[in-house]
């Protein structure tokens, strides 16, 4: 009986828990996601026909719009850690996950026309292929891959472990002399890209 009344209590307290943590960072992201998903329909790249130009190396209009996201995220992320804002969770990687999530990724992006950011914001534009193939492409991969998980997750997902290193670390430099000329090589890139007309 003091048992029970022991689980009770301690279930008590984790619901009070739950129900004081703050749920700003919950609006943020949501907050974020719509206007992630705005800005990628603005810049055409939840539009089937822009992903498969990119796919046939006849419209860049995708590689430009990554690019630009990953040197505005890279500067922004390590900005805020340099300021305290942000700590870095860094998760470990290896090459077996690098593979798998890459075959998975690019079987889907090639039978369908979409990565999972652009299928968010097709099926916000309500674009029918993207809510039938890409909305139950989404939900059936996550169960598999969930089914498969507990097999995968000490086997072929461990294969050639690189741990949670970055190239700043591996280099032993500061972040920064990694981004700035990282971000500088980015923008000449797209510079070079806009004025050979892709």
């Amino acid at each position: 009986m003091e048992q029970k009344n022991k689980v009770a209590e301690t279930s008590k307290d984790e619901k009070n828990l739950v129900a004081k943590e703050d749920k700003r960072p919950l609006f943020f992201g949501l907050g974020f996601g719509i206007l992630f998903g705005f800005l990628l329909h603005k810049g055409g790249v939840t539009n089937y026909n822009v992903i498969v130009g990119q796919l046939l190396l006849n419209d860049f209009t995708v590689l430009k719009i990554m690019l630009s996201a990953v040197v505005t995220g890279m500067i922004g992320i390590y900005f805020m850690k340099s300021l305290g804002w942000i700590e870095l969770s860094l998760k470990s990687g290896s090459f077996g996950m690098n593979v798998i999530g890459g075959l998975i990724f690019g079987v889907g992006f090639a039978v369908l026309g979409y990565c999972p950011g652009t299928i968010a914001g097709a099926i916000g534009n309500g674009y029918l292929d993207a809510v039938t193939g890409g909305l139950a492409g989404i939900l059936l991969g996550t169960w598999i891959f969930a089914i498969m998980y507990p097999g995968l997750k000490d086997g072929i997902l461990k294969k050639g472990d690189l741990g949670s290193i970055t190239i700043p670390r591996l280099l032993k430099v500061n972040d920064w002399g990694v981004i700035i000329p990282v971000a500088g090589l980015i923008i000449l890139l797209l510079f070079w890209i806009e004025r050979a007309g892709f």
